[in-house]
């Protein structure tokens, strides 16, 4: 893994780009490719017609689209929709660009997706990326201007990119004010189910503890505390944004939850047996993250 600093200063020719998917994320990067007039002009594409309406009300997008318009009229095809659509939908989009366009997709699974255009003729001019940056909410009305500031942007198997299509890639995310890391698929998502997959799961599963055992719904509005609510935050994220996460990443998955449980069956033993040294050996341990997450 390697890592690139930004360099805001980079510049393109200004780029007509089409948004598949103008959600959270597609409308983040939207507003802020035009305000840094990376991007003259923005199609809109999404199956949810009042997101389209709603991101054209808010100046999200220039043009509300269709599929085969967007992508022949644009330099830059961004695919900003759940994974298990991108792998549907890339190769049809790939079947309509000539090679001087550029697709890119955003998703928080890529060996699967990439795997999926392993031998299409147009191969090189996708390039696999993932915008390290998120939140519960979905839809166009949750987007923001500097969402992606000074976070973490992957590259995913670059070598497989045409050598334009990976610089305009490149330049398109340090407009974004991203910091470029680059690391094969296969590696991005087994650091992605350690970072990211496993906080959903352990999210759902405490809210649904909470939601099973406290049946009086006021009571957990009322004596939620700050850091209850900060660790079930991602229970609100939405099931069809992440079962299709969790099934293209399933291995990875279930290997960093199994070792979640075993973690679990730790504090359990030691509460059981009463051993309050290992209780506090346990989290002293935990507490090495400081140094990790500052």
């Amino acid at each position: 893994m390697c890592v690139k600093k930004n360099t805001s200063s980079n510049r393109v020719n200004k780029m007509k780009i089409a948004i598949i998917g103008i959600g959270l994320i597609g409308g983040s990067m939207a507003l802020k490719l035009k305000q840094k007039q990376f991007a003259t002009k923005v199609y809109g594409v999404d199956f949810n017609e009042q997101h389209l309406t709603d991101a054209k009300k808010l100046k999200i997008i220039d043009k509300i689209s269709d599929l085969e318009n967007a992508v022949q009229n644009s330099n830059v095809i961004i695919i900003a929709i759940p994974v298990d659509g991108t792998k549907k939908i890339l190769s049809k989009i790939l079947d309509l660009i000539t090679d001087k366009q550029t697709v890119l997709d955003v998703g928080s699974t890529k060996s699967g997706i990439i795997k999926s255009i392993e031998r299409h003729p147009k191969r090189n001019r996708f390039v696999a990326t993932h915008p390290m940056w998120g939140t519960e909410n979905s839809g166009p009305e949750y987007a923001t201007l500097d969402a992606f500031k000074e976070r973490a942007a992957v590259i995913c198997d670059a070598e497989n990119s045409a050598k334009d299509a990976l610089e305009l890639a490149q330049k398109l995310y340090e407009n974004l004010e991203m910091n470029l890391l680059y690391m094969n698929s296969e590696d991005h998502d087994i650091h992605t189910a350690y970072i990211s997959h496993i906080s959903h799961i352990t999210s759902y599963a405490l809210a649904n503890t909470v939601l099973e055992k406290e049946k009086e719904e006021d009571t957990i509005f009322q004596l939620a505390s700050s850091g209850f609510s900060s660790t079930v935050r991602l229970a609100k994220s939405h099931p069809e944004m992440w079962v299709p996460i969790f099934k293209q990443n399933k291995e990875n998955v279930l290997d960093v939850l199994n070792e979640h449980i075993t973690q679990l069956r730790k504090f359990k033993s030691a509460l059981e047996k009463e051993n309050y040294d290992y209780l506090e050996e346990l989290i002293l341990n935990a507490n090495k993250i400081r140094g990790i997450l500052k």
